[in-house]
């Protein structure tokens, strides 16, 4: 008889695999892969990866985050070729594979702690834009001509004028549905997965207009064109899902920029969804970065040699595993070998899926990522985090993600300069410490910004279990930044057998009202 742990594991798994289908598919087939990339990858992630010390709540495959990467590389690569580029985009995920392990190796997982929120959040826009501009002419039946992200976002008006109106139904509705059920009052009604019932309902009405065969059709004396195109087209077998990577142009410039986006991109985007889910986490136990980025970089390895996308550890469908009652990592083994019964059990169930659907499922991901909500937030904690968050937004959008991210975090280190922080200390950390019984009190001077929050965090991890209250005085510290508070206040959160207090603020000009905001202290006068 199995256990309830495991009953639960299985049943959260099983709901899961009904999210990460159609999005695998989906992600593979706006990353210019195969549509069978995306769900091979998460078959890694679930059988592979969730025993390799992955952290144990979370599941992993593939993510939106990553599609702008992944096209580009493809596109890029393949000068034209769309199947070279795929084999070519496999070599340099390989190559970030290994760099990731060599990352965890090196015990960089807590790399995740240096990037400030603003630029994290702001990339994640640019990405949600991104996706929108590239789907929303799928959705609507339409190819258009341009490539880059502000000329895909133009060419939208045309697109809706030439819109193909049956293609345009499936996509529009299944929109609708995404949108609207989290608005229905009913909870068992909003507990069943959006992407399903998309499913559920494009498919039917795909087989009403009949996508399978080539025909023309008249709406209001206008010819239009319906055929198999508008449909997912998977391999005739399991065998045939698998590609080997292209390693002729792996040492190009062109290669190397992409691999150095998919190792930092990925690590960070799967390092902070990590921690995200910590924090979610019914039994608050805190995840070993290092094993789960190991984990990763050894999926992306494995991945990328047979022809899958890259994984991370995602944010939406591990959600949805702690929210459906999942226990261990068993989760995500439940929702790799569902998928893997999938492919080889009801494919041509799969092909019955019209890719409009789809792209109202990528379109309704990249707004939340882009949600004006996002805006509001960020502004709540400061007008110098709504100015990071819309730098690297657009400048992400205009360039690419790389530079877009080095942008954003050299705006944040001059806004610290501005703020009052020294150079000489931009990434040192000037701890000092006082010891009285069980309570130890740490002194910061100079600055808390989230080049040197390292250091901090270091001395934290190092305290002794005799220590039962820590607290941080940042009295000395002339400008403490919102990073180093949002780490610090998660910190105080996850931990059950001290206290972690922070004092000496009040004399601190806060940039905003938020809890979080920045603070500052002018430095004192010195007498000539």
């Amino acid at each position: 008889m199995l256990s309830s742990t495991l009953k639960s594991d299985i049943g959260s798994g099983f709901l899961v695999f009904l999210i990460a289908l159609p999005l695998c598919l989906g992600i593979s087939m706006a990353s210019g892969f195969p549509p069978t990339a995306g769900v091979l990858t998460a078959v890694i992630g679930g059988l592979l990866v969730s025993f390799m010390g992955s952290a144990r709540l979370t599941i992993k495959g593939p993510a939106a985050g990553l599609i702008v990467i992944a096209l580009g590389a493809v596109t890029e690569l393949g000068a034209g070729d769309n199947i070279l580029g795929y084999k070519r985009a496999l070599a340099v995920g390989l190559i970030a594979g290994v760099i990731q392990i060599v990352f965890a190796l090196m015990k960089a997982g807590a790399v995740g702690d240096l990037m400030p929120s603003a630029v994290v959040h702001g990339m994640l826009a640019a990405i949600g834009v991104i996706i929108i501009s590239k789907q929303t002419h799928v959705a609507l039946g339409v190819t258009p001509e341009g490539k880059e992200p502000l000329h895909l976002l133009a060419e939208i008006p045309h697109s809706i004028l030439n819109l193909n109106p049956e293609v345009c139904f499936i996509g529009l509705l299944s929109l609708l549905i995404l949108f609207g059920l989290p608005l229905l009052k009913a909870k068992w009604i909003r507990q069943i997965p959006g992407p399903m019932v998309v499913l559920l309902v494009a498919v039917p009405i795909g087989l009403l207009f009949d996508l399978e065969h080539e025909h023309n059709y008249y709406l209001s004396n206008h010819l239009f064109h319906i055929g198999p195109k508008f449909l997912i087209r998977l391999p005739g077998s399991l065998a045939s899902t698998i590609a080997f990577p292209d390693f002729s142009v792996v040492f190009s410039a062109a290669s190397i920029k992409y691999i150095v986006m998919f190792a930092l991109v990925g690590s960070i985007e799967s390092l902070l969804s990590v921690s995200a889910v910590d924090s979610l986490d019914p039994e608050k136990r805190t995840s070993d970065m290092n094993k789960d980025l190991l984990a990763t970089g050894i999926g992306n390895t494995v991945a990328s040699a047979l022809g899958g996308l890259p994984m991370i550890s995602e944010i939406v469908r591990s959600k949805a595993n702690i929210d459906n009652g999942a226990k261990s990592h068993l989760s995500n083994f439940f929702h790799g070998l569902f998928l893997l019964a999938s492919l080889a059990l009801i494919p041509g169930l799969l092909q019955k899926i019209p890719l409009a659907a789809l792209a109202g499922m990528l379109i309704y991901t990249g707004f939340r990522l882009a949600s004006p909500k996002e805006f509001v937030h960020v502004y709540k904690i400061g007008a110098e985090q709504l100015l990071l968050f819309v730098t690297t937004m657009l400048i992400t959008l205009a360039t690419d993600l790389l530079i877009g991210v080095g942008i954003g975090l050299i705006l944040k280190m001059a806004l610290h300069l501005k703020n009052g922080a020294r150079f000489s200390t931009m990434f040192k950390a000037i701890v000092k410490e006082e010891r009285n019984g069980s309570e130890l009190t740490l002194y910061v001077h100079e600055a808390a910004i989230f080049t040197n929050y390292l250091g901090l965090k270091t001395r934290l991890l190092a305290i002794d279990d005799s220590v039962k209250t820590v607290v941080i005085d940042f009295d000395n510290a002339w400008v403490v930044d919102h990073t180093v508070l949002e780490k610090l206040h998660g910190m105080e959160r996850s931990w059950t057998d001290r206290k972690l207090i922070l004092v000496g603020l009040d004399d601190h000009e806060a940039l905003s009202e938020h809890q979080l905001a920045v603070r500052r202290k002018a430095r004192p006068v010195v007498a000539a």
